[in-house]
């Protein structure tokens, strides 16, 4: 059964959003995009929209995506197998320009494009543009995959100033010209670190952090980062999700405010997140 609004009901949505708005207003929300969210067409849809909805109300978002996925599948279809050691794709010299070819060309023209076709003003960046994300090898084991040196804020500065929406790419570069892929949770705490952004909002494929991994009702809807280190020692905080919460310690480190983790799955899940008293995800302070 859907849900119809009246207009009354609109009205009251609208108002109860007010000082979230005002809240917000000419202040920085680093988006940082990638799952579920980015594969299923009507979701990347509802995702651009709630991020040109946000920023017609005067919010300066800054989107960074990722693109695992899409990264494999050019892999597979250029016949070159994909190599994970600790989660992290071994990139070498070929595989990292196919990085920036899907990352940098395919999908952040696509989403720049979208955004521009509902009503938005977007312009895509990479990593290497005016070296917005410097690095250096990670790993030797793991080829070039960077550990970022030093972020670049200027073009995006430039870019939220005569009012787009930045859309980065998380390719690296060093002075050599070498191309680093960088994972896009690190390179979107990092860039909202630098930016001094009211809120990074990470979006996931899971509800948040649940007490009971497989009891959506045990979301735990707020954690002060001091209590992060216990939770992973309970194993509450565990797998894949350690770095993820280790990538939203390092930004209110760095001097974010707020760090939230979300379901991208959610339709709308960034406006029910910044905009209501609900919330849906985890919020890191």
């Amino acid at each position: 059964m859907s849900l119809e609004l009246t207009t009354a009901q609109k009205a009251e949505v609208l108002i109860q959003a007010l000082p979230y708005i005002q809240q917000y207003t000419d202040r920085i929300i680093v988006v940082k995009y990638g799952g579920n969210a980015m594969i299923n067409e009507n979701l990347k849809k509802a995702v651009m929209g709630d991020i040109v909805l946000l920023s017609l109300i005067g919010i300066k978002v800054v989107l960074v995506h990722g693109g695992g996925p899409e990264i494999s599948d050019m892999l597979k279809r250029v016949n070159k197998k994909s190599e994970f050691v600790n989660g992290l794709r071994v990139t070498d010299t070929e595989t990292a320009e196919i990085v920036q070819m899907v990352l940098s060309g395919k999908i952040n023209k696509s989403l720049v494009g979208l955004i521009g076709n509902i009503g938005g003003k977007a312009i895509g960046l990479s990593g290497m543009d005016d070296h917005l994300i410097e690095a250096k090898i990670l790993d030797e084991r793991l080829g070039y995959v960077g550990e970022i040196t030093n972020v670049n804020p200027e073009p995006i500065l430039d870019l939220l100033s005569m009012g787009y929406i930045p859309v980065i790419s998380t390719v690296g570069t060093d002075k050599d010209g070498n191309v680093y892929n960088i994972n896009a949770d690190t390179a979107a705490a990092r860039i909202a670190g630098t930016l001094k952004a009211e809120s990074l909002i990470s979006m996931t494929d899971i509800r948040g952090i649940l007490r009971n991994k497989d009891d959506d009702s045990t979301l735990i809807s707020t954690i002060q980062v001091s209590e992060a280190p216990q939770l992973m020692r309970e194993g509450i905080i565990s797998g894949g999700m350690i770095p993820k919460v280790e990538c939203c310690i390092e930004a209110i480190r760095r001097g974010v405010k707020k760090v939230f983790i979300i379901d991208g799955r959610v339709p709308h899940s960034i406006l029910i997140e910044v905009l209501t008293d609900e919330g849906v995800g985890t919020m890191f302070t």
